[in-house]
């Protein structure tokens, strides 16, 4: 099954993969890198221009260190753009994705993300012991996707 349709899959059966995306925005937002990276496979790959995390160990270190730098009170958006189930358990999604600084947001009054703020995402997910894992995850620019 593929959906577009954010409605639909927040209602249907798709909304146990949603969730997963509210709970590390949720981690994102508050900088806590343990409750972030509790959705992520042991062996789970992070992608994205300038970096190469293999494995969870690796990618809780490098949000560990980017919530506490470049990235302290950030937030996150994830808009799921589709899901596709492959059958055996395996998911993978595409997001639009957007990192938020203080002040930022494009409500009335706060300043709109810049273009480098925004990617296109893919992530593989698997259904294990009841809970989706993030297996592996590749973000690049909105502008290239």
């Amino acid at each position: 099954m593929t959906s577009n349709d954010t409605a639909a899959v927040q209602a249907g059966p798709d909304s146990a993969i949603r969730a997963v995306f509210d709970e590390v925005a949720s981690a994102w937002e508050k900088g806590d890198t343990d409750a972030f990276v509790a959705r992520y496979a042991d062996d789970a790959t992070a992608i994205l221009p300038g970096f190469y995390l293999p494995g969870k160990d690796a990618i809780r270190t490098s949000m560990a260190a980017a919530f506490a730098g470049g990235l302290k009170g950030s937030r996150r958006i994830h808009e799921v753009r589709s899901i596709r189930h492959l059958g055996d358990g395996t998911a993978i999604v595409i997001t639009d994705s957007t990192t938020l600084f203080p002040g930022e947001g494009g409500v009335r009054g706060e300043a709109r993300p810049g273009a480098e703020q925004r990617e296109r995402a893919t992530w593989v997910l698997s259904g294990r012991d009841g809970r989706w894992l993030i297996e592996a995850y590749h973000g690049c620019p909105e502008q290239a996707a």
